[in-house]
């Protein structure tokens, strides 16, 4: 039912929540990785391993509109560059890192994505939208924030993992925005043979052994391949596709209230007043942007 759905939202608020699905599933998602490490199943493979059982499913749909991919394939090429990318390097830096720390430099990307969209895309960026900027990034600050957090104290393998997995989100949300509404299964498939063509490079570079997978290994990344990764895939790029970057930007920052909030109920990490307050500024951020957005539509 879900990929056979148009690429055309039916709602104006679909896109929107469409945003809010992906970033609650993606801030929640570094928790099967994590069980799944436990288990056995190094990173690399893990996520060899989900996005082969992604990219199955959506196989047939993909070859059925493969007519589309010759009428823009440079661009479906860059989303299977730079949304592989994000995706091994996301799983690999929430592996290898703080969950905190990872967060916080992987959202460095609303910054990247709305001086892209002003640049490349040629959208202008308005006094609420860059009020709704600033407050996002306020309260990602003030739910990230601890005293033993320190940033320039060098960068590390996995901070450099979310720094360029920030980036390369950035631009493929540019290039996605940019093609418009064109099939959804496409860019998918694009973003799934993405990650699978780089996790096999680095497997070949690194050659880890093949993991031993057990009956509960094995049915838990099934299942975050089927469905749970193509809803997340599929939330977050049908909302970049019918948003302002400025906009969908600022709603995946409630990635790092979910992250923050599992990371507090899943492990021994207590939730503070100030992350509390930082969530506050985050939905208000929110909510100025869908007041941006409606007072356009009037204007228009």
């Amino acid at each position: 039912m879900l990929l056979a759905m148009s690429s055309q939202p039916t709602s104006p608020y679909f896109p929107a929540l469409a945003c809010v699905v992906a970033a609650i599933l993606w801030g929640l998602f570094w928790y099967p990785l994590r069980l799944l490490e436990e288990m056995g199943i190094p990173g690399l493979w893990s996520s060899l391993i989900i996005y082969c059982v992604a990219m199955f499913v959506m196989l047939p749909f993909c070859w059925k509109e493969r007519e589309g991919f010759l009428q823009c394939k440079r661009e479906y090429m860059l989303i299977g560059l730079f949304a592989g990318w994000t995706n091994l390097a996301f799983i690999l830096a929430v592996l290898e890192g703080e969950i905190v720390r990872v967060l916080l430099l992987f959202y460095l990307s609303p910054i990247w994505a709305i001086l892209l969209a002003v640049l490349i895309l040629k959208e202008k960026l308005t006094h609420r939208a860059v009020y709704s900027l600033i407050l996002a990034i306020v309260g990602g600050a003030l739910m990230l924030w601890h005293p033993d957090l320190r940033l320039i104290e060098g960068i590390g393998l996995a901070d450099f993992y979310a720094i360029t997995s920030g980036m390369a989100f950035a631009i493929t949300n540019i290039v996605i925005r940019k093609m418009g509404p064109t099939p959804i299964n496409l860019k998918i498939g694009a973003c799934c043979i993405g990650v699978i063509v780089l996790t096999l490079c680095a497997l070949a570079i690194v050659q880890l052994p093949i993991p031993d997978i057990t009956f509960n290994s094995g049915i838990l990344v099934v299942l975050t391949g089927f469905p749970c990764m193509l809803i997340m895939i599929w939330t977050a790029q049908y909302g970049v596709t019918h948003l302002p970057i400025q906009r969908s930007s600022v709603i995946f920052l409630l990635e790092i209230v979910a992250g923050a909030v599992s990371a507090a109920l899943l492990t021994d990490e207590i939730v503070r007043n100030i992350e509390y307050i930082g969530g506050v500024f985050i939905i208000s951020a929110g909510l100025i942007s869908v007041i941006d957005e409606k007072s356009h539509n009037i204007a228009d």
